[in-house]
């Protein structure tokens, strides 16, 4: 219950608190709420422009809330009006720390006011904050039921960040691009190669490569270019070029997929494996502290399950090469439970054993599952699941790509989600970049392929192993 406490209720000596951490979201809520953006109380600035990123202090005001909330909220609680307010702020409060807000009544005055002592004080009981303040108690007595705010999801993406973060110190990747013949490609080429991710060669007509880069303003002086009569010709120079040990990735320019993929899997000059390949989204979902990988959305249209048992595999390796240690993996349906007249069931039942039996490797494998009880834990335990995947899936496996597709783009362009993604199973990482995506993802789809090729030529992830639960 909410209760308040009335002026003839109140007595000289009173006191009352509130504790609360400081976090990254509440500095960005402050900034969204009162337009105060300075870079010093914002995660991730590199105010010094050093490239180092100092931990951020929080803003002033948003200390003193702490205490308001021990005012609004209890003593007097709900009613109260403040009348004056004094406050010394003793030193700055960073980012993660824990403090305790305290307000106690020094006087009742014959206005109907109080005048309180405030004090912030942090985890060791020093004081960050003193002051003062009169406040108009409440004359009318409210008791009701606990008031549910709406919650606050805040737009931000910061497996993102730790991802691209991950590749600093690592030697960027020499990479094909194939066709980049107009302004989105030839700009995630340049920022790709400017943030040090890769080192691009650039595989097309030159004459086509040169007129939408003027068109668009870009630069491409600085970047090696190779000729190539046509789409066709440019995706066989490319995958040539990593024939040759010219290169060790490709990234898809503006052409169609299906050119280029034609002659990765070529039998002979392409750059098949013993694996199908298969396409990974890797999403940053908000609210989650680690990505959240799908497959396969792109490529294999109707997965045979001999085909799903490459797919597992491709999304296996690619999340412990982005540190996710022992990746959990649902293998979805509209079900959790096994169904003849499903066929994506039998599958699902079929991969998990064959995990079992190490035909699987480096993962654990669950399914089939329904994709609430796949990454809601609730959900799972409602469901009466007792699983190691259900509830917690980092990896989700599709029954099939229109399945596939249209989740990634419900969580993309309907849950303000940000997607990347990459080819696995080729000798290769493949960028599949798109027109629409955005530059970020762009920027995070060339660190998925710099981290993938690390961890194919180390067997060590790059990436600090993240709980994906936290």
């Amino acid at each position: 219950m909410v209760e308040n406490r009335t002026y003839d209720q109140i007595a000289v000596g009173d006191s009352d608190s509130v504790t609360r951490k400081v976090t990254p979201d509440d500095l960005f809520l402050f900034a969204r709420a009162t337009g105060a953006t300075n870079p010093l109380h914002l995660p991730g600035i590199d105010w010094n422009g050093d490239g180092r990123i100092d931990e951020p202090s929080s803003p002033a005001l948003l200390v003193a809330a702490i205490v308001s909330a021990v005012v609004g909220n209890h003593l007097p609680g709900p009613g109260a009006a403040w009348k004056r307010l004094s406050l010394a702020f003793v030193r700055p409060v960073q980012l993660g720390e824990t403090l305790t807000g305290t307000a106690t009544v020094t006087a009742k005055n014959g206005d109907g006011s109080i005048d309180m002592a405030l004090a912030v004080i942090d985890a060791t009981g020093t004081a960050v904050l003193t002051g003062e303040g009169c406040v108009l108690a409440p004359t009318q007595r409210i008791s009701m039921p606990h008031i549910e705010v709406p919650g606050v999801m805040i737009d931000r993406h910061p497996s993102f960040d730790r991802l691209i973060e991950a590749t600093r110190g690592l030697p960027p990747l020499v990479t094909a691009v194939v066709q980049p013949d107009d302004a989105a490609s030839i700009a995630g080429a340049i920022e790709a190669k400017a943030a040090g991710l890769i080192e691009p060669l650039m595989v097309g007509t030159t004459s086509r490569m040169t007129a939408a880069a003027k068109a668009a303003g870009l630069d491409l002086s600085s970047l090696t270019l190779i000729e190539a009569a046509d789409d066709e010709a440019a995706a066989a120079k490319a995958v040539a070029l990593v024939g040759e040990g010219r290169a060790k990735a490709l990234m898809k320019g503006h052409l169609h997929t299906d050119v280029l993929l034609h002659h990765v899997v070529k039998r002979d000059g392409g750059l098949r494996t013993a694996r199908r390949i298969s396409h990974v989204f890797v999403i940053d979902v908000l609210g989650r502290a680690a990505p959240l990988l799908i497959s396969d959305a792109a490529i294999n249209i109707a997965p045979d399950l001999t085909t799903k048992v490459d797919i597992v595999q491709n999304a296996i390796d690619l999340a412990i090469a982005l540190g996710i240690t022992t990746p959990r993996v649902g293998v979805l349906s509209a079900v959790e439970t096994v169904n003849p007249a499903i066929p994506s069931t039998i599958d699902a039942a079929v991969l998990s054993k064959m995990a079992e039996r190490g035909q699987i490797r480096g993962g654990i494998v669950d399914g089939p599952l329904a994709m609430d009880n796949a990454i809601d834990v609730a959900a799972a335990r409602t469901k009466g699941i007792t699983s190691l995947v259900a509830g917690r899936a980092e990896v989700l496996i599709v029954p099939n790509l229109e399945a596939g597709n249209m989740l990634a783009k419900e969580l993309t362009f309907l849950a303000s989600a940000e997607a990347a993604g990459l080819v696995i199973g080729a000798r290769v990482p493949i960028m599949l970049t798109s027109r629409a995506d955005s530059d970020k993802a762009r920027l995070v789809s060339a660190a998925l392929a710099v981290l993938k090729q690390h961890y194919d030529e180390t067997g060590t992830s790059a990436v600090a192993p993240v709980d994906p639960q936290a």
